[in-house]
């Protein structure tokens, strides 16, 4: 079986995971995310991806690396993890009842080999419309500060959700079906990674 890590200290992406019958190593890469810079939203999250894939790879052998990173996009403008609660609770003053494309970048690196594939999945998300004490009531469970564009899916904050339109794994940071074609691009065969009975 291949050893598999997550260049990512993301809970929700190590869940993703770990559900779908793997039980990788996490490293986290120490990329400097600011020193990262791109065209468009959906070429950030890749080049990102890339460099957080490529920094743990480098201190490895013989292992499949994953690396990701999500941003939300609305009217063109990133969206990361928010700098305060102030900035957060603007963020959902400013969304409500609009839809924004949350984009994540996905690389795999084979340290076996040093072939490396990437690609970003995009799906977009409508959002509800939360009262000002709703919003700030969910501010105030801390939860939105530590995820990108200050949501989550998986948890509090499907709340104020009204639907998503493409795959759910996306808006939580990790997509199994873009995962899949990467690794057969890879030539890495999904019974080389699945648990054995």
């Amino acid at each position: 079986m291949r050893n598999i890590v997550l260049a990512s200290a993301s809970p929700a992406r190590l869940q993703i995971l770990r559900r779908a019958g793997l039980d990788p190593k996490v490293v986290v890469s120490g990329v400097d995310e600011d020193a990262i810079t791109a065209a468009s939203v959906p070429a950030l999250v890749e080049e990102l991806a890339a460099a957080k894939a490529a920094a743990v790879a480098g201190q490895l052998s013989g292992a499949l690396v994953i690396g990701c990173d999500s941003l939300l996009e609305l009217d063109g403008r990133p969206y990361a993890k928010p700098r305060s609660a102030e900035e957060a609770a603007g963020w959902w003053r400013d969304r409500r009842g609009r839809t924004g494309t949350l984009h994540t970048g996905h690389c795999v690196v084979d340290t076996a080999t040093g072939a490396e594939a990437r690609a970003v999945a995009s799906t977009d998300v409508r959002f509800g419309s939360p009262g000002d004490a709703e919003i700030a009531a969910y501010i105030g469970t801390g939860e939105p500060l530590h995820v990108s564009g200050a949501f989550t899916l998986e948890g509090l904050g499907a709340w104020f959700v009204e639907g998503i339109d493409g795959d759910a794994g996306t808006v939580m940071g990790l997509s199994l079906p873009l995962l899949h074609r990467l690794l057969k691009q890879l030539d890495v065969p999904l019974t080389t990674i699945w648990p054995t009975p």
